[in-house]
């Protein structure tokens, strides 16, 4: 299947001599929702920005649908939908007149039942005739994004939505989300929150420093570099781990009474049942043992670390 955008080789520089994207090659699939992760500074935004046509690329190519970004700017942007990080729209009108309008800017007909749906989807419909510069910050939010699903675009990207609000619209905004990729749109999505794009996102996308070090499934993400732990809860607290115990990375943890162990789920042999077996050897009892598996945001962590390392 064709991708429905397809970036390649692109670059931005800055007259600084700042490098903000480094020759970054990516095809985003038709209908997975995509999670962009990377710090501050790493370059998510200015991607976005470029693909959106907001800002200029110095180098490299993109398409969404087959139309370039620059040659067929309009084909290309009006498949587009955006909320931005930042709250930018009209303060002195009206909620319904302002997601009416945008829809207007894309040369969409009027359709006041589809903007009445969209608009209770998002809680706003009772705030419908409110002026923007009255509603809170979380309702600011809820109309941008009604505003980017508006012209009813089949990507919809979305840049830190729910960065500092509340966990209602948090909530909504990700029942939302379901519900548009069930429609067949295409979601790309940046975020600090992780558990979100562990919990959503079909893959992801690791970008540091303005180069893009990893694009893997979810799932495939967590088998190839998830690690999980062992953690035991000891009869007696230890204050110094024994010698014998030495073959094993083990360490002591709340005050001596628990033992941590951190291994490779994948390895043929994960060392545990000889870890017991020694310890039992030892005279060292544990009255419970747990095992969990890394998190999306520990191998984020990792990936990044390792980036700037190198």
């Amino acid at each position: 299947m064709t991708p429905i955008i397809s970036i390649s080789g692109l670059e931005k520089s800055y007259a600084s001599g700042f490098r903000a994207l480094d020759t970054v090659s990516l095809d985003i699939e038709r209908g997975e929702i995509f999670a962009l992760l990377g710090p501050n500074g790493a370059g998510k935004t200015t991607l976005i920005s470029i693909v959106c046509g907001i800002v200029n690329a110095s180098g490299g190519t993109v398409s969404v649908d087959g139309h370039d970004i620059v040659r067929d700017y309009r084909a290309a942007r009006s498949m587009i939908g955006l909320v931005p990080q930042e709250l930018h729209t009209d303060a002195f009108e009206s909620v319904r007149a302002t997601v009416a309008f945008s829809r207007g800017l894309f040369g969409r007909p009027p359709n006041p039942a589809f903007v009445e749906k969209l608009l209770r989807d998002l809680s706003l419909w009772d705030k419908r005739d409110t002026k923007i510069k009255e509603l809170s910050g979380g309702m600011k939010r809820r109309v941008m994004i009604a505003k980017a699903l508006s012209h009813e675009p089949q990507i919809l990207f979305l840049d830190e939505p729910t960065a500092g609000v509340d966990v209602e619209l948090r909530r909504d905004m990700w029942e939302l989300v379901g519900r548009l990729r069930d429609s067949g749109v295409t979601i790309i999505l940046t975020t600090h929150y992780i558990e979100e794009a562990e919990e959503m996102a079909d893959r992801v996308g690791v970008i540091s420093r303005g180069k893009l070090i990893l694009v893997e499934s979810k799932n495939e993400l967590m088998k190839k570099l998830g690690r999980k732990e062992l953690t035991l809860n000891l009869v007696e607290p230890l204050t110094a781990l024994p010698a014998e115990l030495s073959d094993w990375q083990l360490e002591i943890e709340d005050g001596g009474r628990q033992l941590r162990y951190r291994f490779d789920a994948r390895a043929e042999r994960t060392g545990i049942p000889s870890l017991l077996a020694r310890m039992r050897d030892l005279g060292i009892g544990f009255t419970d043992l747990n095992t969990s598996q890394s998190s999306l945001e520990d191998i984020f962590v990792s990936l990044v670390s390792e980036r700037d390392a190198a």
